[in-house]
């Protein structure tokens, strides 16, 4: 048993296996840029708003922010939760999913960033005007976002940063 999860942990699995483990491990990754995001526009830099559903799911209580500078809080915290939650992905990719050696390990991380960050830049923009112009929720427009990240990434990472 402990020797088949040792394998299936490897590198060395069918791309459906490690599908899923990227699946998985961007879950992980997704669910810390989550919930970066939202303490840090729930604390920090306040950009939900009380009609937001997940300020009435969770009950919390918030500081309206000026509606002309909610997209670009919102920005901000995405970027923050982006930037902790890419190095935990990095890590956790390169060890259980995809097999590096394509690059030397500086330009493998260099390349691993800069596609999440023009996939980043892509969905964030996208959430921003989703905010500023048609008055999205932040929820809804962050949920966009992710999704967007997704196929992007995963897309990039497999082809072309990692050896498959």
């Amino acid at each position: 048993m402990i020797k088949q999860l040792k394998r299936q942990l490897g590198h060395d699995v069918h791309p459906m296996v490690q599908f899923v483990k990227y699946g998985v491990i961007g879950g992980l990754a997704t669910g810390i840029s989550v919930v970066v995001t939202f303490y840090l526009g729930w604390k920090v830099l306040p950009c939900l708003t009380e009609g937001d559903w997940l300020v009435q799911k969770l009950g919390l209580a918030v500081v309206p922010p000026e509606e002309s500078i909610r997209w670009l809080r919102a920005a901000y915290c995405s970027g923050i939760g982006f930037v902790i939650s890419n190095v935990v992905c990095y890590i956790l990719n390169r060890l259980f999913v995809f097999q590096p050696g394509r690059h030397h390990v500086v330009v493998e991380f260099t390349l691993f960033f800069g596609v999440s960050g023009l996939s980043w830049l892509f969905g964030t923009s996208m959430q921003s005007g989703l905010i500023k112009y048609y008055g999205m929720q932040t929820s809804g427009a962050i949920a966009i976002n992710i999704l967007c990240a997704l196929f992007i990434n995963f897309a990039m990472r497999k082809f072309v940063i990692f050896k498959g």
